[in-house]
């Protein structure tokens, strides 16, 4: 079986894997584009399980995520959330970018989260006991969100935490390679314009660069667009609407990546 392309940074591996088997939840902690959804998709396939992926944002309801009453011709019936399909049957949900949820939303997961393992449906009067094979997984960007929006020490102690981050250079190089076939000298040249524009990030970006963007201006390259135009699009204009931000990285671009396009 093929699974999904995945470098390991360290033992994140080997530590999903013991909670899987320990039945505990998994928390993945990391930048933006570092490979934490890449991660869980490659868990999701070496342990053969079907994976039900939730992007969190701020509208995100307890009901979104556990089912609702729906009303048609025939009259009024249940509809599971993804939540609630993974619990009665097994395998993992993973809620991508957690704390953009509705603190009211995140606290029904509590449950699912300890040695209950179950889920109580208010508007059914059930009370589901997870499935042997169903995990629960969630993801957040610490950096982006320290003084904004975090979890709450109750419920990321619940969790079994995987730091993650933008991954050692070679690791890097060897990613984007893999993921585009692109010539390895520019998958190296790309690999220092993020590290570049990483050190800029404190300065002038909001954040800098994830491997995945750096993936896309190689998919780009690959295709035949020329260096500039690819590193243009979708790398700095991904970063910032700032024109006078963009104006002064543009030099380190070209000095990186060069002037003239190949």
């Amino acid at each position: 079986m093929n699974h999904p392309y995945y470098q390991p940074q360290g033992h994140e591996i080997d530590l999903f894997m013991s909670a899987w088997k320990a039945k505990r939840p998994v928390l993945l902690k990391g930048p933006t584009g570092c490979g934490k959804t890449r991660l869980v998709e490659y868990m999701a396939s070496k342990l053969n399980l079907p994976l039900m992926t939730v992007s969190c944002h701020d509208e995100l309801s307890a009901a979104d995520l556990v089912g609702r009453h729906l009303i048609d011709a025939n009259g009024t019936w249940w509809q599971d959330g993804p939540l609630t399909r993974a619990v009665r049957s097994g395998g993992i949900c993973y809620l991508d970018e957690a704390v953009e949820a509705r603190k009211d939303t995140t606290v029904i997961i509590h449950s699912l989260t300890d040695d209950r393992r179950c889920l109580y449906l208010d508007r059914t009067g059930e009370i589901l006991h997870a499935s042997a094979s169903f995990m629960l997984v969630i993801s957040y960007n610490p950096g982006y969100q320290q003084g904004i929006k975090g979890l709450k020490p109750s419920t990321r102690q619940r969790f079994v935490a995987l730091q993650l981050d933008v991954p050692a250079p070679d690791v890097e190089a060897k990613i984007i390679h893999q993921e585009t076939q692109l010539d390895p000298e520019l998958c190296s040249r790309l690999v220092r314009f993020g590290q570049a524009l990483r050190r800029n990030a404190a300065h002038e970006l909001e954040e800098g660069p994830g491997t995945r963007i750096l993936v896309a201006a190689a998919a780009l390259i690959q295709q035949g667009c020329p260096l500039h135009q690819a590193c243009e699009a979708a790398v700095l204009q991904s970063l910032s609407d700032n024109n006078e931000v963009l104006a002064a990285l543009r030099p380190v671009m070209h000095a990186i990546m060069g002037r003239m396009d190949m």
